[in-house]
């Protein structure tokens, strides 16, 4: 779908650029964003800050889950000795830790508003924003028309390396311009 518009778009800028008589050069770029973001300390530091984050959460949910199992266990060993009475009651206390499992990792992890992609939001933001500035930049003093990410959904099938400006990105990235 990005593709057809891509192709779309870049059609009627040629064509538009015809209309006025002008030539129809137009200036495309391209950027690996994987390259950058796997390179540019930025980015790698919030991604081990979520990680963290993630490892700590998934330590947590394993204690519960541990919880959980040991009661299910020992409900299972002693169930034919228990009055109904208290076989309810334990059965209420382990549907209650199923629960309470079941929100903490919706808490964390569920899309799009769970722990997880706020914060992800949250420590990306700035890189991204980053990124895009040089980008930007580079865009205008390279007298390009677009700029174009071959890492994701636009297909690029084809990229001249004389376009390329994932390095001069990085490299201004990492110069703190």
């Amino acid at each position: 779908m990005k593709r057809t518009i891509l192709l779309l778009f870049l059609i009627i800028a040629g064509t538009a650029a015809a209309q006025t008589q002008q030539p129809a050069a137009v200036k495309v770029g391209y950027v690996d964003s994987e390259i950058i973001l796997a390179q540019f300390p930025e980015a790698i530091k919030a991604k081990s800050d979520l990680e963290g984050l993630v490892s700590k959460w998934r330590k947590e949910a394993d204690s519960i889950t541990v919880d959980l199992q040991t009661s299910y266990a020992d409900y299972q060993k002693q169930a034919q000795t228990m009055t109904p009475d208290k076989q309810k009651e334990a059965q209420q206390k382990i549907v209650e830790k199923e629960q309470k499992l079941q929100l903490y990792k919706e808490q964390k992890f569920a899309q799009p508003n769970g722990e997880y992609f706020i914060r992800q939001e949250q420590l990306m933001a700035p890189v991204k924003q980053k990124i895009f500035k040089s980008i930007d930049e580079i865009a205008k003093e390279e007298s390009m028309h677009y700029v174009l990410d071959k890492a994701g959904e636009v297909v690029v099938l084809y990229a001249d390396a004389q376009f390329d400006i994932t390095f001069k990105v990085l490299d201004r990235l990492k110069r703190g311009k």
